[in-house]
């Protein structure tokens, strides 16, 4: 099922879109649709994996053959 989207548009001067307006409810199921709506423990496991990732820390990490 696709969610209907009913944007407002603020332009510049120029008449070119510089921001969007969502109804709330709208925007709550879009970050749902993306999985933006993680909570606090999972947004810590990302940034650590992240920290991870950049570090080089490859034993954090499992081969996804292992799984």
């Amino acid at each position: 099922m696709q969610a209907a989207i009913h944007p407002r548009f603020i332009v510049n001067p120029q008449g070119q879109p510089t921001e969007v307006i969502l109804p709330w409810q709208e925007y709550l199921e879009i970050l749902e649709r993306l999985d933006w709506d993680l909570d606090e423990d999972t947004l810590s496991c990302l940034r650590e994996a992240r920290r991870d990732r950049e570090c080089g820390n490859v034993e954090a990490y499992v081969d996804l053959d292992a799984l």
